[in-house]
């Protein structure tokens, strides 16, 4: 039963040594309402399965793994990294003080817009216009780092597009 699911000779072998191991194990508090033998056949098929599910969870993991090392950045890309995530920290540091404030509260503590205003006791309104105004901020300061030509940050700006998170 175990082979002609995992079609694996070793594999299968385990996973009848298993399935004998646990109806060892449990020989006395096992309450069957069936024969040994369903039980038998219903416990090495269902262990059969999860062991196909698990192979193809570490093979497909074992994949992607794989395009992650071939994409992973090179040393100037990680060098980009460090620039950029400098430009983005002084591009905060120069938001207006009440636009940092919201900004981070929302971005770095991860506080919804609702609990914002209630910390700050403003309006939730107050609240979105002031995020509105720091992401408007920092897409212009991060443009080069973004990519963002000023075609798209016009649309962006006004509504046309999505506001990157």
């Amino acid at each position: 039963m175990a082979e002609s699911i995992t079609r694996e000779r070793a594999a299968a072998e385990e996973i009848a040594q298993d399935v004998m191991l646990e109806l060892w194990r449990r020989r006395e508090s096992l309450q069957l309402e069936q024969t040994l033998l369903a039980y038998l056949i219903r416990s090495t098929r269902n262990r059969a399965l999860n062991h196909v599910r698990h192979e193809r969870i570490v093979t497909r993991e074992a994949a992607a793994m794989a395009l992650e090392v071939r994409v992973s950045p090179a040393a100037d890309g990680e060098l980009m990294g460090a620039e950029l995530a400098r430009a983005v920290r002084d591009a905060v540091d120069s938001l207006p003080d009440r636009s940092k404030e919201v900004f981070q509260m929302s971005r770095e503590q991860g506080l919804r817009y609702a609990e914002i205003a209630s910390v700050l006791e403003i309006s939730v309104k107050t609240v979105e216009k002031r995020m509105g105004k720091a992401l408007a901020e920092l897409r212009d300061r991060l443009a080069p780092w973004l990519g963002l030509s000023t075609e798209v940050r016009a649309k962006t700006d006004t509504g046309g597009g999505k506001t990157p998170a």
